[in-house]
């Protein structure tokens, strides 16, 4: 099981990470970054889109019925929430904004209750632990990131320091 200072320590990893993610695809032109490059949601632009998708999935689930509870934009996955760059860019700061207050509010007893959401991929109520559920969350975001550090490499784009040992503290 995971404790909430694991959750609050991952929330802003990602923030670090998606400032720096997004600063380095600056360097791209809007053309680069839609190009279809075979990932497995085709290009730059898609995947940041997934990764957006995902956690307004995942967090909607977990603030539904709190005080942080957001209309959150809903679509199919691999759907592009968003087409323009820069409202991209605004939707993926906000979000970083919402998770990292989403975590500070996070306690040791949610974290181990179960619990349950309906799952659009399986057509299906699933039931499982929370604490595994926020791990998926950040789990699923690290996982994308590094798909589109690919992407930046492959065109000589290197986006810098990605361990979370070196976030500045």
């Amino acid at each position: 099981m995971i404790a909430p200072g694991y959750a609050q320590t991952m929330a802003r990893y990602n923030h670090w990470m998606n400032e720096k993610l997004y600063q380095a695809c600056e360097r791209l032109t809007d053309e680069e970054r839609k190009l279809d490059r075979g990932a497995f949601f085709k290009s730059i632009h898609s995947t940041l889109n997934h990764i957006i998708w995902g956690d307004y999935m995942w967090l909607g689930r977990f603030t539904h019925e709190t005080p942080l509870a957001k209309a959150y934009p809903k679509a199919s996955i691999g759907t592009d929430l968003y087409e323009e760059w820069h409202a991209l860019k605004a939707a993926r700061s906000a979000m970083d904004e919402d998770i990292l207050a989403w975590a500070a509010t996070l306690d040791a007893e949610w974290l181990a209750s179960d619990f349950s959401w309906y799952s659009g991929l399986t057509k299906s109520t699933r039931t499982r632990p929370a604490w595994l559920l926020v791990t998926h969350l950040f789990n699923h975001q690290t996982h994308h990131r590094a798909q589109v550090t690919t992407l930046l490499s492959q065109q000589g784009i290197d986006p810098g320091d990605t361990d979370l040992m070196l976030m500045p503290l």
